[in-house]
């Protein structure tokens, strides 16, 4: 039976040091406003992760861009996932294949030029072609042109009828024909659309962000934003606690008891901690065993021992960062399918191999929890955990029983149904489970077919219970992410989705209210 030692203490000492590196950072010179203001009016902003890829659109490095509202889409979500107007005004689906996109008059890029309808298409073409492809292009043939001075119209090979939402994906955001280098580069620098405009990044150590009065909308409240990355935990909750920021992203569950709880902030996050059952081979074959592992699970001591109470227990794959989640369960057609999950036989001795890696660091601690359970039903549990990069090779050729994964349930299109279809479909890419059901597939391609909507979204919650129902998986919690806020910024956005953070109207109101 191994063992995985608690998160370390901290020293005051520290904590205090970490901050003063880290208020270092926020100088003067970075903090001035474009006037050469003393940055009274500016918001001190730390990010868990540096750009991975120079702040491309075409990169995961988009989400930065988002956050920081200086990259805008044609589209946005609402809270429902559903498509809402952003730098396109209206929509329409002329075929089974092609929309029709109207754009936003008066929209001026940061570099001064206008957006226009050839430049919109520009940016979606460039998407398209890359290589390697924006993530939310994967598997999507898709094509752009100009309709006209104020239109763009989109093509898909196949069907698409999540189309509006794929566009709301800030890999897709529409910049100026200057972001666009030779050799395939594309630079987002003076080049957004958004009420901030993004003046230089300093590698992976910073980035500064100035208000543009040329804005299409309502102008921003802040004089500007000046980003510091911050990849330690430790460091951005000291910077939080001390003054050193303004908004911190991600403060760990573990330093949260350190901060003033005034200035935390809990966020339902889209992603489910989950242990997949090996439903192809070794003793979870058996549905019976599969229903005493499930039985001998106790999420909510997971969620007290290890996240310290900051999680949702779950009681299904989507969690409350999709509101519409819960009242679905309550539908007869679900409640029935769930009636249906087998009874669990009695286990003594069973022995069972368990994975999970240390790249999340409550995981191996989720895992100890776990052993102690399934073992106090009669199971025999062999723990491997190792760094994600040298174990999901074999999580994904079904060498473990069973294994502890966080993963997140909506990409970039606001849907779970990609999701589901890559864990628990039969042809799935990510199928730790190796699930195969045919049941289960047809429900999956039923909600696919469905355009957003009510109807689509019954859809996935019977895609949901019938996997379930077959317990290839025990959802654990719904991880929330932990934001801190200084008493002296008001308006900061609290996104499930991670898309938003700084907005027009985020504001500098007044004091830090830090403490020493």
């Amino acid at each position: 039976m191994s063992k995985f030692p608690l998160r370390p203490a901290v020293t005051g000492m520290s904590a205090l040091l970490l901050a003063a590196t880290l208020t270092g950072c926020f100088s003067p010179g970075a903090g001035q406003t474009a006037e050469g203001g003393d940055g009274a009016g500016r918001i001190k902003l730390a990010m868990l992760q540096p750009p991975r890829s120079g702040l491309s659109p075409l990169s995961d490095d988009a989400f930065k861009l988002s956050r920081w509202k200086t990259a805008e889409t044609l589209v946005e979500l609402d809270e429902l996932g559903e498509a809402k107007p952003a730098l396109a005004t209206a929509w329409q689906q002329n075929d089974a294949t092609t929309w029709r996109f109207a754009l936003r008059e008066g929209v001026q890029f940061h570099d001064g030029t206008a957006m226009t309808s050839a430049e919109a298409a520009a940016s979606l073409t460039a998407a398209a072609n890359a290589s390697p492809k924006p993530r939310i292009l994967d598997g999507v043939e898709l094509t752009a042109r100009a309709d006209g001075p104020a239109a763009v119209v989109v093509s898909t090979a196949a069907p698409d009828p999540l189309l509006p939402q794929r566009l709301s994906s800030p890999q897709l955001a529409i910049l100026a024909a200057s972001a666009y280098k030779e050799g395939g580069t594309v630079s987002p620098v003076n080049a957004g659309t958004g009420p901030f405009r993004l003046v230089s990044v300093d590698g992976t150590s910073s980035a500064r962000l100035d208000r543009f009065d040329g804005y299409w909308g309502e102008e921003a409240e802040a004089d500007g934003v000046d980003v510091q990355f911050v990849p330690d935990g430790i460091a951005r909750a000291a910077a939080i606690r001390t003054g050193g920021a303004d908004i911190v992203e991600a403060i760990p569950v573990g330093q949260v008891a350190r901060v003033d709880p005034a200035l935390v902030h809990e966020v339902p996050m889209p992603r489910t901690n989950t242990l997949y059952l090996n439903t192809a081979s070794g003793p979870f074959a058996d549905p019976a065993v599969r229903a005493a592992a499930r039985n001998a699970v106790d999420a909510g001591t997971v969620v007290d021992r290890v996240y310290e109470g900051r999680a949702d227990q779950a009681e299904g794959l989507l969690g409350p960062a999709l509101p519409w989640a819960a009242g679905e369960r309550k539908n007869d057609t679900y409640v029935e399918a769930m009636a249906g999950r087998v009874a669990a036989t009695a286990v003594q001795g069973t022995p069972i191999r368990l994975g999970t890696f240390t790249d999340r660091a409550e995981l191996p601690e989720v895992a100890v929890q776990l052993e102690q359970q399934l073992e106090s039903a009669g199971f025999v549990v062999e723990q491997d955990v190792r760094e994600y990069q040298h174990i999901e090779a074999d999580a994904l050729a079904g060498k473990f029983d069973a294994f502890i994964l966080s993963r997140a349930t909506v990409l970039d299109s606001g849907d779970p149904v990609a999701y589901l279809y890559s864990d628990f479909s039969c042809n799935g890419s990510f199928n730790i489970s190796q699930f195969c059901d045919p049941g289960v597939d047809a429900a999956l391609v039923k909600a696919a077919g469905i355009p957003a909507g009510p109807e689509r979204r019954a859809a996935i919650a019977a895609a949901e219970s019938l996997i379930l129902a077959r317990d290839a998986a025990i959802p654990l919690l719904h991880e929330r992410v932990i934001q801190g806020e200084s008493s002296r910024v008001g308006g900061v956005e609290r996104d499930p989705r991670e898309r938003a953070l700084i907005t027009g109207r985020t504001s500098v109101t007044g004091s830090t209210g830090a403490k020493d």
